[in-house]
């Protein structure tokens, strides 16, 4: 028999590997970012009557169904009030408000979806992580996402189906025999 003549078997797919990808999580609706520093005096300073100005007339109808992130990029002392005053203004707005960078947004964002993640159906499987993605999903998921899984899978792995990491295995019991 010809190696031509043989099928072609997909070991992957044979394997019982289940591929968990975390962008399945990632938020679909868009990520704005506020940034005070804009509203700062030289750059350092926020005044609280100007703030309160600008705020009023900014254009808040932009935030509609996204996530908000309200920061400051810029290296000032933003008085705690500054935060709550734009949340006031965008709460009608804007789906969900965050005080923070996008990058611990992202990271809080998981960890609350990840809250709700149900590892028990994973009982005994073999899972490989899914690793390179092209969205901005945090190492702190993947380390969330490990930790839920852990006690109830037989493996995981990171990486794709045909090209893994081994993370973690199960130790296989072997009984005693009397």
């Amino acid at each position: 028999m010809d190696i031509l003549d043989k099928p072609l078997v997909n070991r992957v797919a044979e394997s019982g590997l289940i591929t968990l990808n975390l962008e399945d999580f990632f938020p679909k609706e868009e990520v704005a970012v506020f940034d005070i520093k804009d509203y700062l005096f030289m750059g350092l300073i926020l005044k609280e009557k100007d703030f309160r100005e600008a705020c009023k007339n900014h254009d808040w109808a932009q935030y509609g169904g996204k996530h908000l992130v309200i920061d400051c990029t810029a290296d000032a002392i933003i008085p705690v009030w500054a935060y709550m005053l734009v949340t006031v203004q965008a709460a009608p707005f804007a789906k969900e408000i965050f005080q923070g960078n996008t990058e611990s947004f992202y990271k809080t964002y998981y960890a609350q979806k990840l809250a709700d993640f149900d590892a028990t159906q994973y009982e005994g499987k073999r899972v490989v992580i899914k690793g390179c993605s092209d969205k901005p999903v945090p190492p702190a998921a993947y380390v969330n996402l490990t930790h839920k899984l852990q006690p109830f899978v037989q493996s995981i792995m990171y990486g794709e189906p045909c090209s893994t990491v081994p993370i973690f295995k199960r130790p296989r019991v072997v009984e005693k025999q009397e």
